[in-house]
């Protein structure tokens, strides 16, 4: 078995180059998304360009939502309209606490009415999508994969999160500012995935770089800045239309 890493994109909420940061795993023969940015079609549309791997976002039934800016979570509003008007199945949201209590006020603004042609109908988060929970005190199974999620420290409620499927362990920093904690956390999985960017709400690369070499080893970034150049970073970055197979 196997476990495999489809990069959807690798910005910020700034970037001009890239689409938001957003993964998408599979393994035995299940999606699982993290965070869902805006478009999310079109994100999907140019990944099956680059990659040749024909993934449509009826296949995406488990969506982690790590948190509420909307680089993060911005297309779930278009999902949920694809899903509700297509009358396909309602796709699961797993998320913290914390963020699940923002989330439908980040969307109901959008979303908490529709139109029939004669009159308005109240809508719920429910009418779209599934909320499951996560916890910090224990993992939770969504289909082959096994997540362990924690809080970081962020300007809101963001998630870190250590994922095992097909024997392989991948960790996912979620956005950040540098914490010891966290590496603790994530430091024996296979890849550890960790954002880079400016700003005291998010990890520099000299704090990575400051990082005992075991741990560097593992880490790609993901979520940095436009100009950081591929051929000049002194950690491997991760690349839009990137497919990493663990296993």
């Amino acid at each position: 078995m196997s476990l495999e890493i489809n990069v959807l994109g690798v910005g910020d909420t700034f970037s001009e180059v890239y689409y938001p940061t957003a993964l998408l795993l599979f393994c035995e023969g299940v999606y699982l998304a993290i965070d869902c940015p805006d478009r999310y079609r079109a994100v999907l549309r140019d990944f099956r360009k680059i990659s040749g791997r024909q993934i449509q976002v009826q296949e995406i039934n488990d969506f982690i939502v790590t948190h509420v800016h909307g680089d993060h979570m911005n297309g779930l509003e278009g999902v949920g309209f694809f899903c509700h008007a297509t009358a396909s199945a309602r796709p699961r949201l797993h998320m913290l606490p914390d963020v699940a209590r923002d989330l439908w006020g980040r969307l109901a603004g959008g979303m908490g009415s529709l139109w029939d042609g004669e009159r308005h109908h109240p809508m719920a988060l429910t009418d779209y999508f599934q909320p499951m929970p996560l916890y910090t005190d224990d993992a939770v199974n969504i289909g082959p994969f096994n997540v362990q999620a924690r809080y970081t420290r962020h300007h809101i409620p963001a998630t870190v999160l250590l994922i095992n499927a097909g024997g392989q362990t991948v960790g996912f920093s979620g956005d950040t500012s540098f914490d010891p904690n966290l590496i603790h956390f994530v430091k024996d999985a296979d890849l550890i995935i960790h954002e880079t960017n400016f700003g005291p709400a998010h990890t520099s690369i000299d704090d990575l770089l400051a990082l005992p070499q075991p741990i560097r080893s593992k880490l790609r970034l993901i979520h940095y800045p436009d100009g950081m150049d591929l051929r000049d970073a002194l950690l491997p970055l991760l690349t839009q239309g990137e497919i990493i197979t663990l296993g």
